[in-house]
């Protein structure tokens, strides 16, 4: 490179440029490789906190070892630049795929799951340094440290605002990986061509065109990818799938039995459901008396408002639901709208799509019933609405007399999880009465009622339920001893000892 003269420094040429313009570039296509591992993690492994935790901390932990090896390269930093852009172009870009597909092939998914966030951490911690070296002699030091680290955090901010409110949502997971992926060797391929001595980078130009390839035609096909792979993780026929800014929404169909899969959890199969929701809805709704106004939190699929419609003194119905998509869905599907009999187009029912705690906070209204039937307490977002803060909200809006019903994981097999809701709720000031029932899709569940007023016996419960009786309803109260009550604390938002209750049992439990 030719130097300016004595004491000065060249004006920077069209490639420093694009070296800084791919700073940005690289900045962005790496942080977007740590939030896929960190979601897909999320998505099959559960608990958001403690797998964004180690992701990110592995990802750091590696781009500390990428910049502290590239203290090795000692010639040809632009050609090992280039060729470092193909790699993580190549790896990052095929990453949410590639987890996807050995999800449910590998005895243990965390070994390529963090082999891929090492793989990536290390190639990306090699670049900033490599870039710095190859710009010292096209700008002063003080211009090259903040110009690099300026479009390296520029880049950092872009990632995280896209990743949530435009990439997950309309193009998913595969998709934005294959898309960043072609970024990273469109950089590569770029450079190339800029390079005054591009012939010796032949091979290198080869293997970038052939990676582009791959990754476009994975994008082309990756809704075909993620159908094959969520089909090895489901074991039915995918009939629907959509990322949501929320979760993931799998619903699947084997003769008449029809699933609703959210995040890779199972929510409700068409052939028992009413066994669930008949136990969610009614030992409430028949212990008081002309119920009028009812709340529901969650409930996204309109379920449990078909059975509250069976009251005809019901006048008013309110769902709040986070997710849009799942309340337009099971409105707008014939085939999931005659589940729930059409309930959301009903003039009774209101749809509310929004944070239910913010929601609650907010809300000057009182209700004569409430059924809360979020996900179970999985992560620590989750967790924050079984949290003795949400339950003293809740009790807040509940008219005199007015009762509430919480669905509270399996007694039998968290039993621990299961009676840290019911001390939760007395914590909030409530009085609580447990119950659980059969479901063959889930097993034993259950269910805790708590009012702010003693709870009587029911009322005469509807016609034509498949499932519950005045005989059943009793025998739900009724505790044996390996799902009898244990000391457990009170749930806050400070500890969320819920979320770490429900994933130890369960993981005991699941082996």
């Amino acid at each position: 490179m030719a130097d300016g003269p004595a004491g000065t420094h060249p004006r920077p040429s069209r490639l420093g440029a694009a070296l800084l313009v791919s700073a940005f570039v690289v900045a962005t296509c790496g942080l977007i490789y740590e939030l896929l591992a960190g979601t897909l993690a999320s998505y099959l492994l559960g608990d958001s906190v403690t797998q964004f935790s180690i992701v990110i901390g592995t990802y750091l932990f590696a781009m500390g070892m990428g910049s502290w090896c590239s203290r090795y390269v000692l010639r040809d930093e632009l050609a090992i630049f280039v060729r470092v852009e193909i790699l993580i172009a190549a790896i990052g870009g095929c990453s949410a795929a590639a987890l996807f597909l050995l999800f449910d092939r590998v005895s243990d998914f965390r070994i390529p799951l963090y082999g891929l966030v090492l793989a990536i951490g290390a190639l990306v911690g090699l670049e900033i340094p490599l870039l710095m070296r190859i710009l010292k002699d096209r700008l002063e030091f003080s211009d090259l440290v903040s110009k690099v680290l300026t479009f390296d955090y520029v880049g950092a901010l872009a990632a995280s605002v896209l990743f949530p409110l435009l990439l997950v949502p309309h193009l998913g997971l595969m998709r934005t990986g294959f898309l960043f992926g072609l970024a990273n060797v469109g950089v590569a391929i770029a450079l190339i061509v800029m390079l005054p001595g591009k012939r010796r980078l032949r091979a290198e130009l080869a293997a970038a065109i052939i990676v582009a390839i791959v990754l476009a035609v994975g994008f082309a096909l990756s809704e075909r990818l993620q159908r094959s792979a969520e089909v090895a993780v489901y074991g039915d026929p995918i009939l629907y799938a959509t990322s949501t800014p929320y979760q993931r929404v799998v619903i699947t169909k084997r003769g008449d039995d029809l699933r609703l899969y959210l995040s890779g959890n199972l929510q409700f199969s068409s052939r028992d459901e009413y066994r669930y929701h008949e136990a969610l809805v009614h030992p409430v709704l028949s212990r008081v008396h002309a119920p009028r106004n009812v709340l529901v939190l969650g409930g996204g699929d309109g379920l449990a408002v078909r059975e509250i419609l069976k009251y005809p003194s019901v006048a008013s119905v309110t769902l709040v639901d986070l997710d849009p998509e799942m309340t337009s869905l099971f409105t707008n599907s014939a085939m999931l709208a005659a589940l729930n009999h059409g309930a959301f187009r009903s003039p009774r029912v209101h749809v509310i799509n929004a944070d239910a705690f913010s929601w609650l906070r907010a809300s000057k209204r009182r209700f004569d019933a409430v059924l809360v039937d979020f996900p179970d307490p999985t992560n620590f977002s989750i967790g924050k609405l079984y949290t003795v803060s949400f339950y003293r909200e809740l009790a807040r809006v509940l008219a005199p007399g007015a009762m509430v019903s919480v669905q509270s994981t399996s007694p039998l097999v968290a039993p621990r999880a299961y009676w840290t809701v019911a001390t939760t709720l007395e914590a909030a000031g409530l009085i609580t009465r447990g119950y659980h029932v059969y479901v063959p899709s889930f097993g034993e569940w259950g269910f805790v009622l708590a009012s702010n007023r003693p709870i009587g016996p029911p009322a005469p419960l509807p016609a034509g339920l498949r499932f519950l009786t005045p005989q059943t309803d009793a025998l739900a109260f009724v505790f044996p001893p390996d799902m009898a009550r244990r000391a457990v604390p009170v749930n806050r938002l400070d500890n969320q000892s819920l979320v770490r209750e429900f994933e130890a049992e369960w993981a005991v439990y699941e082996g």
